[in-house]
């Protein structure tokens, strides 16, 4: 409990912030609220002051810095110590039951820490297997984060479980900002007094919230209200079906909020703007399935020039060929979903017995050399032992104290009981996409299903802490479209952008990639490579040589001798086949994938496997 912090109904502003957490008090089903905006707009001030609303629910806070044995509790050493009994000593978990948990800077919060938050959310008791102890108990609270964006996003699961979003915002009425400062000077000279003055204010929020309490559970709700909800959440391409159900309940807070017994459409609208801005997905337009075409029908699109182009290797290549190159620039691009490919993909690229790599990043785990990195567990020490676990150590010691001699010591240590730290650090990857958006990219809507596996692995790329680049190729040259960053939303602007059309200077893609990747050696010498090539190989612009296809090929066995991990996603879909891609992969010695039927989530499959993603 946080008495004497700042009152909550003294924060100037912040209107929805304040509507979010009172909705949560009154119903609790909601599920929490992630505030996100920048700093200083009293986010903080805001949770803290809310447990002095109400006198029946505190503010459990939970640092960055804990560690899992202070979260979900461990054996009390003083006990065992003094009376050599095995008891739990609870932590935050056991704390925060029934009360409010609050994480500042929740998307700070280590991997580790968030897994076992997801888990204790999902079935509301935390479990605890540990040092000869089992228990478990009830772990139900609400969950209220706040986060600045400017320091990253937070991972997806852990921010669909937040029921409600509000936007922190910095107050712009030049009166407002002056009146903000005028209450804090007046906190800071003489907090029980200012707090006295807010008293009544508070209490008739408190007043408020009370009430709803009481009447939210004989609130009415109609069919029309549930097809509304769902309709709303719908439209908003939404995953799941949480969305709809936080939506009912944030509704029922409103109208109980408003001493009603029935909620109204406007309540469910209301709810939406708190509900919906973090679970709305951008809408995606979806191709009709096209029918593979038999060889007769091929012969007859021909006549008309409908057919896909076949390449300027083809001495025959018709005249309405290269006439389907030029309708191609104009093709409409769209993010597509087309026909998933049902043949599993397993790609084996395991870097995980890697040591000593002092690279920073999420991407792969390596087990540190020195005593650097995080404590995941402990282990019986072979030879001398270089990094001892106090902790467990003193677990280990503490169950066997009562049948030692201690000899007037507190405790007595045997070296059976010494345990030794296995420490884990993460080191990032550098990832690069080579992307093909020449015209035979276009054709067919091919290319909309690449960019949505790629901007998908790029949001996955930032969660690991990669940093990742685009080089695009089409017409006559490379274009560095991002180079190296750990910024998505740059990389989706861009990406969007990106049109399709024109020749396929390959050799240039593959010349401009490993540049960049040379020079990203350079910089961070310690950073796993990949290379992922997306194209049909049907090469026809030239580098050095007369020959594209040549060019191509001697770029591609430079690179593989860089020692840069690479996959090459060949795109071709023709009615006759070259093969091309194929034997650059071969010349790269790099993980093949052959997509007759392109879907986002194929290629996405086959890359994560390539960068072999632990989930």
């Amino acid at each position: 409990m946080f008495n004497n912090c700042f009152p909550f109904s003294a924060v100037l502003g912040q209107e929805k912030i304040k509507m979010a957490l009172i909705l949560n008090m009154i119903n609790p089903y909601i599920g929490g609220v992630l505030i996100s905006g920048e700093k200083g707009t009293a986010k903080t001030t805001l949770v803290r002051g809310v447990s002095n609303v109400i006198d029946y629910m505190n503010v459990v806070e939970l640092p960055l810095n804990i560690t899992d044995d202070r979260l979900i509790g461990s054996i009390d050493i003083k006990k065992a110590i003094v009376n050599g009994e095995k008891t739990f000593e609870e932590g935050i978990l056991y704390k925060a039951h029934n009360q409010i948990l609050y994480v500042d800077e929740v998307n700070l919060l280590s991997e580790h820490i968030v897994n076992i938050l997801l888990e204790v959310l999902s079935t509301g008791t935390n479990i605890v297997e540990r040092e000869g102890i089992s228990y478990r108990h009830p772990s139900r609270f609400i969950l209220i984060g706040s986060m600045n964006p400017e320091e990253g996003i937070l991972r997806p699961q852990l921010l669909d479980k937040f029921g409600l979003y509000a936007e922190a915002k910095g107050e712009i009425d030049l009166n407002n900002r002056i009146e903000i400062i005028k209450r804090y000077i007046e906190y800071e000279n003489n907090p029980s007094e200012f707090l006295l003055k807010w008293k009544e204010e508070n209490e008739k929020i408190g007043s408020l919230i009370d009430k709803g309490r009481a009447i939210i559970k004989n609130i009415k709700i109609k069919d029309e209200d549930y097809y509304f909800a769902v309709d709303l959440c719908k439209n908003g391409n939404c995953s799941g079906n949480r969305a709809e159900i936080i939506l009912i309940e944030t509704a029922k807070a409103i109208a109980a909020f408003n001493q009603r017994e029935y909620i109204t459409e406007n309540d469910i609208k209301i709810a939406a703007t708190y509900v919906l801005p973090h679970r709305i997905r951008e809408s995606i337009t979806f191709e009709e399935l096209e029918e593979p075409l038999d060889k007769d029908a091929l012969e007859d699109n021909a006549c008309n020039g409908d057919y896909e182009s076949i390449d300027s290797h083809d001495l025959d290549r018709p005249k309405e060929d290269i006439e389907t190159d030029t309708k191609e620039d104009d093709i409409k691009e769209n993010i597509e979903d087309i026909v998933p490919y049902n043949n599993e993909i397993s790609i084996n690229m395991d870097f995980r017995k890697m040591t000593s790599n002092q690279g920073s990043g999420k991407r792969t785990k390596v087990k540190a050399n020195s005593s650097k990195g995080r404590y995941v567990r402990c282990k019986i020490p072979r030879g001398k032992v270089k990094d001892i676990a106090f902790d467990a150590t003193f677990r280990i010691a503490a169950c066997n104290q009562k049948n030692r001699n201690k000899n007037g010591l507190a405790v007595c240590i045997k070296p059976q009981d010494i345990r030794e730290k296995v420490r884990e650090k993460h080191t990032g990857a550098t990832i690069l996409f080579a992307v093909d958006a020449s015209g035979s990219m276009g054709a067919k809507r091919r290319m909309g299903a690449v960019k949505g596996a790629v901007l998908s692995l790029l949001r996955d790329a930032y969660q690991k802490r990669d940093s990742i680049g685009i080089v695009a190729f089409r017409k006559d040259k490379a274009e560095i479209l991002l180079n190296i960053t750990r910024s998505v939303d740059l990389a989706e602007k861009y990406l969007r952008k990106l049109p399709t059309g024109g020749k396929t200077p390959l050799a240039a893609g593959l010349y401009t990639s490993y540049q960049v990747l040379k020079a990203d050696k350079i910089k961070n010498p310690d950073s796993l490579q990949y290379l992922v090539v997306i194209s049909d190989g049907k090469a026809n612009v030239s580098l050095e040589t007369e020959n594209p296809l040549e060019d191509a090929f001697n770029l591609g066995m430079k690179i593989r001798n860089e020692g840069i991990k690479t996959m090459v996603i060949d795109t071709e879909k023709n009615y006759i086949e070259y093969g091309f891609a194929k034997e650059l992969a071969e010349k790269m010695d790099s993980e093949y994938i052959k997509i007759n039927q392109i879907s986002k989530s194929d290629i996405e499959t086959s890359i994560k496997n390539l960068l072999n993603i632990n989930q």
